[in-house]
C-alpha cells in the first residue's frame, strides 16, 4: 500500500502511510469512556468500525458498561485492571480533563507495551504537559495525535478512532475516494468531506489534527504519510493562524490549502482554538503566502478569480475547496471518483421573508427535510401564527427602541423619520401587523376606521363630553370614551375573525387578495356560522362598508367569503373581521404575528376610531354625518388621516397640510418603552396578566397610556404655540406659508432675546432658579457644541425644503436660537427641538382661525395635545400588542429593594 525508498522522517513516526492510521486491526481503550462527550460519540465509532473498542476506564466505574447497538463495552477503574481482565489494545483515546491528560497517557504507556497510538481529544492541554507527553511517547515508539482533535477516520477501512468525524452517520459523509484531509478543525474535517461529494470526490484518510498550541501530528507528518499512500491522489489541508507547522513543507501531491482567520490578526487573546493566536509572522496572510509559494501561484482561488496550478491552489472559503480541487486535478489529468452527489446550494427546511420584498436570488424557498425531520416540520407548519417566549418586559420592548445618542426611535425597525413620510392609517397598520399595507390594504383600513368615527347617540361620546364639561384635560376626556369600548363592543367582529382563522388556517391560503377557491369551506359552514356573519336588518354601517369595498376594484378572499356565507348581507362586524383578516393574513401565516394579535385587531381598530371620533364635541356627530360630512362619503372617499385632521380643525386639509399633519403624527409615534406613556400602557397589560391573553383589556391598556400623558408629557406643544402667538399677534401676519411675508423675523427674535436676557439676569439676582424657560429650545442630549441641532427637527426642515413648504414659525425659531446666543443668554447656539415642530405645524394650520378669534386658546391647546395623542396611540398599540404576546403577569412592578422612602 505504500511506496518503498522514501527518505527517513527526521524523528520517530511509526505510521509510514495514511493507510496505517486507522485500520481494522486497531483496538481501542477509551479513557473516561462514560464522560458526557464519549458517552455519545464512542458508541457510533464502535458500531461504524465493526466493534473496535475493547474497554474503557472511569475511576469508580468498574463493572459498569457503555451500551452500543452491537454489544456493551466494559468499563474498568484503570487500564491495569482492564489488561488484567485479558483485554489488549494498541490505541488509547483520551477524554480526560486537561490536568489529567498527562497522567492518563503515562498510565497507558506504563501498563501497555503494545501501545502504538495515543489520540488526545481534550482541549487546552498545557504546553508543559504536551511536551512531557511527546517525550514519553517518542521514547516508547508511540505516535500521538491531538490535542483538541476529533481523531482519525478512514473511509476505505470504515474505521473511526477517537471523536465524532463524520458525525452521527459517518458512512454518509466519509465516502471512499482518493482525497486525504488534514484539518485544524474537527467539525470542518467532516464538512470538507461532505462538500467534496458535490464534485464527485471521496476520501481516504481524514486527520483532525486539533489546534491546541502544541500539535503532535502536524502537516509534515501528514504529507510524509501521504507520499506513502497509493490510495490518496490528492490532499486538502485546512489551516488556522498560529504556529509554524505549515512552514517549510514538502508537498508532492496535488493539494488545496484552505487558510482562514485573517480577522484574527490583531487579536491579543485566543478566540476559538487555543493555538489559533498568531504571533510574529504566523498569521493567516503569512500562511497563505507559504502555500502560494509551494504551489507557484500568485493569488487566492475564488470562483471569480480561479488561480491554480498543477501543484495546487489556495482558498479562504471552504465552499471553494471542491471546485478548486477539480480544476487542479483536471490539470493533472485526473477525473473525480464518482458522479457528484448533491450540491452546495442553500436548502432551507424553514423559510420566512419576514415580510420583506426580497430579490429572487435572496428569496430562499423551503425544501422538504430529510426523515424524520420532515414529519416534525410538517407538524410545526400546521401551527399558524407566531409564538413568542415570555419574559419580564419592564423597560423592555420587542416593538420599539430608541437610540440614546440620536433620540430617534424605531418601531418594528422603521425609524420615526421614515414613519413621518407615511399616513396615520399606514402607521396604525404597521403597529399591529409589523409591516406597511399595500395600497389596497390601506384603502380597506380607511374603510374600517372611518366606519366607526361617528359616535352619534353612542355612550362613548356622552362620556367624553361629560368629562370635558367637568373641565377634564383632553387625555382624560378620551380615556372616558375609551373606557366604554370594552370587549362586548366588538364581540361580533372578534368572534367572526376567530372563526375565519379556524376555517382558513390549514387551507393553504397565503395572499388574501389573490385568487382562492373557498367553496369547500363554504359547504362545511353550519347555520351558526352563517348567523355569525349575517347582518341584522337595521344595520346601515354594513351597507356603506360593502359599497366602499366594492368600489376599490379589487377583491378580498375574506370579504367575498363573508358575503357568500351571509347570503349577500354581511354584518359590519363580519366585514370588519374580513378586512382585518385580509390585511393580517400573510403576516399571520408567515409567523410574523400571533393568533392573539389577529384576534385583537377589530378591538384595536374600534379604539382608534373612538380616539378620533370622540376628540370632537357632540354637535359634530349627527345621524348620518360627522363634522358635516356624510358617513357614506367619509367611508368611501376619505383617508383616516384626513378624518383626524377634520376632527381637530373642522375642514379637509389641502395636499401640503395633509403631508405636514401626517409627518407631525409620524414623528411622535414613540420614544421607546421607557417613556411615561409607554409605561402606562404596559402597566395596564401587566396588571391584567398577559400569560392569559384573553383576560387583557385592550381598551384599559390605552387608558393606561392616556392617564400617563399630561400637560408636561403631551401638552408641552401648546406652550410653544402660546409663545409664538404672543410674538406674532401684532405682526400683521396673513399667511404663515408665504415666504414673502415681509416680516422682520430677526428683529422680533432680537427684541425677545434682549428682554429675556434681562429677565433671566434679574431672576438669578433674586435667587429664583424656577424662572420661565423659552419653550422648545435646547435639549438634554443635543447640547454642548458650538452650534447644536436636534436631528429630528433638522430632518423636518430638510424635508420641508425639498417639498417647497415654508413655515414662518419654524423660520422664526431658527432666528431665535441665534439671537439668544448673541444676547448672551446661551454660551452656544441652542438647538430647536422636535417639540417645536408640533407647535409650528399646528399653529400654521390654525393661524387664521386663531388670530381672528374663531378659535379660542383652549381649543388651540386641545388641538395640540390631541395631535400628540393621535401620534402616540400608534406606538401604544405596538407596545400593548407586544407586551400581551411576550410579557409575564405583573412584570412591570418594581422590587421593594429598589424603592426608596423619602422623609
Amino acid at each position: 500500500m505504500h511506496k518503498q525508498g522514501v527518505k527517513k522522517f527526521p524523528y520517530y513516526v511509526g505510521v509510514k502511510s495514511l493507510a496505517e492510521l486507522a485500520t481494522k486491526e486497531d483496538r481501542v481503550c477509551v479513557l473516561n469512556i462514560l464522560g458526557n462527550e464519549s458517552r455519545t460519540v464512542t458508541p457510533v465509532s464502535h458500531v461504524y468500525s465493526g466493534g473496535n473498542v475493547v474497554f474503557g476506564t472511569g475511576p469508580g466505574r468498574s463493572g459498569q458498561t457503555l451500551e452500543t447497538k452491537i454489544g456493551n463495552i466494559p468499563v474498568y477503574d484503570s487500564i491495569k485492571e482492564g489488561i488484567k481482565a485479558g483485554h489488549k489494545f494498541n490505541t488509547a483515546v483520551i477524554y480526560l480533563p486537561p490536568t489529567g491528560v498527562k497522567d492518563g497517557v503515562a498510565e497507558a504507556v506504563r501498563h501497555n507495551p503494545g501501545l502504538k497510538k495515543v489520540i488526545v481529544l481534550t482541549e487546552k492541554v498545557s504546553v508543559g504537559d504536551a511536551r512531557i507527553i511527546r517525550a514519553i511517547c517518542q521514547a516508547n515508539g508511540i505516535d500521538v495525535f491531538g490535542g483538541n482533535c476529533l481523531g482519525l477516520a478512514d473511509a476505505w477501512n470504515k474505521v473511526r478512532l477517537g471523536g465524532a468525524l463524520g458525525g452521527n452517520k459517518p458512512e454518509e459523509s466519509l465516502v471512499k475516494g482518493s482525497v486525504a484531509i488534514f484539518s485544524n478543525s474537527g467539525n470542518f474535517t467532516t464538512t470538507i468531506a461532505v462538500y467534496l461529494l458535490t464534485k464527485g470526490w471521496g476520501t481516504t484518510t481524514s486527520v483532525s489534527s486539533g489546534k491546541d498550541v502544541y500539535i503532535h501530528y502536524a502537516p509534515k507528518e501528514f504529507f510524509h504519510a501521504l507520499d506513502n499512500d497509493d490510495r490518496s491522489k490528492a490532499a486538502i489541508i485546512y489551516s488556522e493562524p498560529g504556529g509554524y507547522y505549515e512552514h517549510g513543507l514538502e508537498i508532492n501531491k496535488p493539494t488545496v490549502a484552505c487558510v482562514v482567520g485573517r480577522w484574527k490578526a490583531r487579536l491579543t487573546k485566543a478566540c476559538g482554538h487555543a493555538g489559533s493566536l498568531a504571533g510574529s509572522g504566523d498569521d493567516a496572510l503569512a500562511k497563505e503566502k507559504w502555500f502560494m509559494d509551494y504551489f507557484g501561484v500568485n493569488g487566492i482561488y475564488t470562483p471569480l478569480t480561479p488561480i491554480f496550478s498543477k501543484k495546487g491552489a489556495v482558498v479562504t472559503n471552504i465552499a471553494d475547496i471542491p471546485d478548486a480541487l477539480t480544476k487542479v486535478m483536471e490539470l493533472n489529468g485526473v477525473k473525480s471518483d464518482f458522479e457528484p452527489k448533491g450540491d452546495l446550494s442553500l436548502k432551507c427546511w424553514f423559510a420566512n421573508d419576514a415580510g420583506l420584498k426580497l430579490p429572487k436570488e435572496l428569496d430562499a424557498k423551503a425544501v422538504k427535510a430529510v426523515a424524520p425531520y420532515d414529519e416534525q416540520i410538517e407538524h410545526i407548519n400546521k401551527q399558524v401564527g407566531a409564538q413568542m417566549p415570555r419574559q419580564a418586559m419592564k423597560d423592555a420592548s420587542g416593538a420599539s427602541m430608541m437610540d440614546p445618542a440620536t433620540q430617534i426611535t424605531r418601531i418594528y425597525n422603521v425609524s420615526v423619520m421614515d414613519a413621518s413620510k407615511r399616513s396615520l392609517e399606514e402607521n396604525l397598520v404597521l403597529s399591529l401587523v409589523k409591516r406597511y399595507p399595500s395600497e389596497y390594504e390601506r384603502a380597506l383600513a380607511n374603510i374600517v376606521f372611518n366606519s366607526y368615527v361617528n359616535h352619534f347617540d353612542k355612550p362613548a361620546l356622552a362620556a367624553s363630553s361629560a368629562a370635558r364639561q367637568a373641565e377634564s384635560s383632553p387625555n382624560t376626556a378620551l380615556a372616558a370614551a375609551i373606557a366604554i369600548v370594552g370587549k362586548k363592543t366588538v364581540e361580533g367582529a372578534t368572534n367572526a375573525i376567530n372563526r375565519l382563522v379556524e376555517l382558513f388556517q390549514h387551507s393553504g391560503l397565503v395572499d388574501a387578495t389573490g385568487k382562492f377557491d373557498s367553496s369547500a369551506i363554504l359547504k362545511g359552514l353550519s347555520n351558526e356560522d352563517k348567523a355569525l356573519f349575517t347582518a341584522a336588518p337595521s344595520c346601515t354601517a354594513c351597507v356603506n362598508m360593502l359599497k366602499a369595498v366594492d368600489g376599490l376594484g379589487k377583491k378580498s378572499v375574506f370579504v367575498e367569503f363573508v358575503r357568500q356565507a351571509s347570503g349577500g348581507k354581511p354584518s359590519s362586524g363580519a366585514l370588519s373581521a374580513a378586512i382585518w383578516a385580509t390585511i393580517a393574513w400573510e403576516p399571520l401565516v408567515k409567523r410574523n404575528i400571533s393568533k392573539t394579535t389577529i384576534a385583537g385587531l377589530p378591538w384595536y381598530s374600534r379604539v382608534f376610531s373612538t380616539f378620533v371620533g370622540c376628540s370632537t364635541a357632540p354637535d359634530k356627530h349627527e345621524k348620518g354625518a360627522f363634522c358635516g360630512v356624510k358617513n357614506e362619503e367619509l367611508v368611501k372617499g376619505w383617508s383616516f388621516t384626513e378624518v383626524a385632521f377634520l376632527a381637530l380643525i373642522g375642514r379637509r386639509p389641502d395636499e401640503k397640510e395633509l403631508f405636514e399633519f401626517a409627518m407631525l403624527i409620524g414623528l411622535i409615534i414613540s420614544n421607546g418603552p421607557g417613556t411615561i406613556s409607554a409605561q402606562g400602557c404596559k402597566g395596564g397589560v401587566s396588571a391584567d396578566g398577559p400569560e392569559d391573553p384573553a383576560r387583557v383589556q385592550i381598551n384599559k391598556a390605552f387608558i393606561g397610556f392616556l392617564t400617563h400623558t399630561g400637560f408636561a408629557h403631551g401638552g408641552n406643544g401648546y406652550e410653544a404655540i402660546h409663545f409664538l402667538i404672543e410674538r406674532f399677534k401684532d405682526s400683521g401676519l396673513k399667511n404663515p406659508a408665504d415666504a414673502k411675508h415681509g416680516i422682520n423675523l430677526k428683529k422680533i427674535a432680537d427684541d425677545y432675546a434682549k428682554g429675556y436676557a434681562k429677565y433671566k439676569a434679574d431672576q438669578k439676582a433674586f435667587g429664583n432658579i424656577e424662572y420661565l424657560k423659552v419653550p422648545c429650545v435646547t435639549h438634554p442630549v443635543f447640547k454642548g457644541k458650538e452650534v447644536n441641532y436636534d436631528p429630528r427637527e433638522r430632518f423636518v426642515s430638510a424635508l420641508f425644503a425639498e417639498k417647497g413648504i415654508y413655515n414662518i414659525f419654524l423660520d422664526f425659531y431658527h432666528n431665535l436660537v441665534r439671537s439668544l446666543y448673541e444676547a448672551k443668554v446661551s454660551s452656544n447656539v441652542y438647538c430647536v427641538n422636535v417639540d417645536a415642530v408640533i407647535a409650528v405645524i399646528l399653529l400654521k394650520v390654525v393661524w387664521n382661525a386663531c388670530s381672528s378669534g374663531k378659535m379660542t386658546d383652549n381649543e388651540v391647546e386641545s388641538a395640540a395635545f390631541t395631535t400628540f395623542l393621535f401620534g402616540r396611540m400608534i406606538g401604544t398599540a405596538a407596545e400593548v400588542d407586544d407586551h400581551i404576546n411576550r410579557g409575564r403577569n405583573m412584570d412591570t412592578r418594581t422590587a421593594a429593594s429598589k424603592c426608596a422612602f423619602v422623609g
